[in-house]
């Protein structure tokens, strides 16, 4: 479907429409075209053991739900308030302030009200209400509750998969309400019934399968790898012979599927190899755990721990010390807020040192995993690499904080620290829009599907507007990013909302600017681009 022009588009946006007194019968809700994922498919739901497993079509007034759909809902509901305190206390506390309400991008770009962090949670709180509080069982309507019935069902359904799982609506919220957690039991109560899209299922089958959501069997990863090792060798004169397997290397590294595939991710994924290279670097690829994100925390944390599970087992099986982990989003906010939950500290590794410069990685100390970022600043602080930063002088660069990186883990001065020291040219945008009050890409947690373009610009119009700030300020013409979502989505939100700007991994910057030993005179970048000078 063709998108109306950018101006067109937001100018529909009315953010001074107050949520209805009657939204509770503001039923059934409309499935518009460019704003709902398709249904999941029935094979991708029976591989992983998914309950109702058949295929599944949004619009059909027919959703082949068991006969005791409702039964299944209201005792998940019940299973999930007893096994999760915050999710309890999430149903009880909010009372209502808004202060979260203008804070959501999907709200921003669509001005929809039940896009409003609070009224898309009151969605699920008033069948909380009407099932297991006294209130909500004695007053109904009157008191906040209403019943389960389909059309309320399609509106859980419509409107849980219009949020990102950002966080950026629990940093205002003065009782610490995370809605993301929120979202995360909606989206398990629904995968109960087989209610997934298949942008969704079809990765986490994919990555139970072959290792990675991309479905990328071992023998392509390893001719994948060669194929860049060839681009570089081109580019910088040097053969990279890259490790995959190797028992007994000290480092695992881990990085998304995206980064063997797709436009930009690839140059990131030539510049992980390039920095290990130079640094001589005992490390090993894995083709068995070849993924670094996890689609299955879009589905339930079951399935997010099954996913989690293949990199946990293959640090095992292949010796290592400890793992590095590529430019990734949620996979990070998985390792650092659930995985100690899931297996307790991992007693098989080491506590991460850096064997280049000593440095403990003491944040590490727990889940024995480094963020490629906390490792290349550490090695730039203490000296180890050359750059030769005018490679990048063609480049005004600004960053996006991804969502989970900064407000999952805090990861907010290591990659600029990285990208000021490998760039001439470097501007923030506005603070209201970075570290950690950053603005979502608009296509996180499973929403990057080519079928809901029109709500992905709507919903990174906040994070693209920002952008065209410092574009028409100071020139900015590369948006860096530490996600492989981010490097996937981004591209065409900047194609749409700011044409010029193109997108980039930190690693890409890093690995362009690094001078190599016994490296040839260069006059390309890692995209065969010619360097600044280089032109003919």
């Amino acid at each position: 479907m063709a998108l109306p022009r950018p101006e067109e588009l937001i100018g529909t946006v009315n953010l001074k429409q107050m949520p209805s007194r009657k939204w509770m019968d503001m039923l059934p809700v409309e499935f518009k075209p460019g704003f709902y994922c398709y249904g999941a498919q029935g094979k991708n739901l029976e591989y992983v053991d998914f309950p109702n497993a058949r295929d599944f079509n949004v619009t059909d007034p027919d959703w082949k739900l068991p006969e005791d759909w409702k039964k299944i809902v209201i005792e998940g509901i019940k299973q999930r308030l007893e096994r999760f305190r915050t999710f309890h206390v999430f149903m009880d506390i909010c009372v209502r302030c808004g202060a979260c309400a203008d804070k959501c991008h999907y709200f921003i770009g669509t001005g929809d009200p039940k896009n409003m962090p609070v009224l898309r949670a009151e969605l699920l709180r008033s069948v909380y209400r009407k099932y297991f509080t006294t209130g909500g069982k004695i007053f109904g309507k009157y008191g906040g509750a209403r019943d389960l019935d389909l059309d309320v069902l399609k509106e859980l359904w419509y409107y849980f998969y219009q949020c990102t799982e950002c966080r950026r609506c629990s940093l205002f919220c003065p009782y610490g309400i995370d809605t993301a957690e929120i979202t995360i039991i909606a989206r398990e109560l629904l995968n109960l019934l087989g209610l997934n899209t298949n942008w969704i299922s079809g990765p986490v089958a994919n990555c139970y399968r072959t290792g990675n959501h991309l479905g990328i069997e071992p023998h392509t990863m390893k001719s994948t790898l060669e194929f860049m090792c060839n681009d570089i060798e081109d580019i910088t004169g040097i053969k990279i012979e890259p490790p995959i397997n190797k028992k007994g290397a000290e480092i695992l590294f881990i990085t998304p599927s995206g980064d063997l595939f797709a436009d930009p991710g690839i140059y990131n994924c030539m510049g992980y190899m390039m920095l290990f290279h130079e640094l001589g670097l005992d490390y090993t690829w894995s083709t068995f755990a070849s993924e670094g994100g996890n689609f299955g925390f879009f589905t339930s944390l079951e399935m997010a721990k099954r996913l989690h599970s293949k990199i946990y087992e293959e640090a095992k099986r292949l010796k290592v010390k400890w793992i590095i982990g590529g430019e990734c989003g949620h996979m990070w906010r998985v390792w650092h807020q659930y995985h100690n939950t899931w297996y307790g500290p991992v007693d098989f590794l080491e506590e991460p040192i850096s064997p280049i410069t000593g440095t403990k990685f003491e944040n590490a100390k727990s889940n024995k995993i480094v963020h490629i970022s906390e490792f290349t600043a550490d090695l730039i602080k203490h000296g180890v690499l050359k750059f030769d930063k005018s490679r990048n002088d063609n480049l005004v660069v600004t960053f996006h904080d991804s969502c989970n990186p900064s407000r999952g883990m805090g990861l907010l001065e290591e990659p600029r620290y990285i990208i000021k020291n490998v760039c001439n040219h470097f501007y923030d945008m506005p603070d209201e829009t970075i570290r950690e009050k950053t603005f979502c890409c608009g296509s996180g947690a499973g929403l990057n599907a080519g079928e809901i373009m029109e709500l992905r610009m709507r919903g990174g119009f906040p994070r693209a507007n920002a952008v065209r700030y410092v574009h028409e300020k100071f020139g900015v013409n590369m948006l860096a990013n530490i996600c492989a979502i981010d490097r996937a989505a981004l591209p065409p939100l900047m194609d749409y909302w700011v044409p010029g700007v193109r997108v980039t991994g930190v690693t890409e910057l890093v690995a362009n600017a690094m001078i190599m030993k016994g490296e040839k005179e260069r006059t390309m970048n890692l995209r065969m681009e010619p360097l600044p000078g280089k032109e003919e």
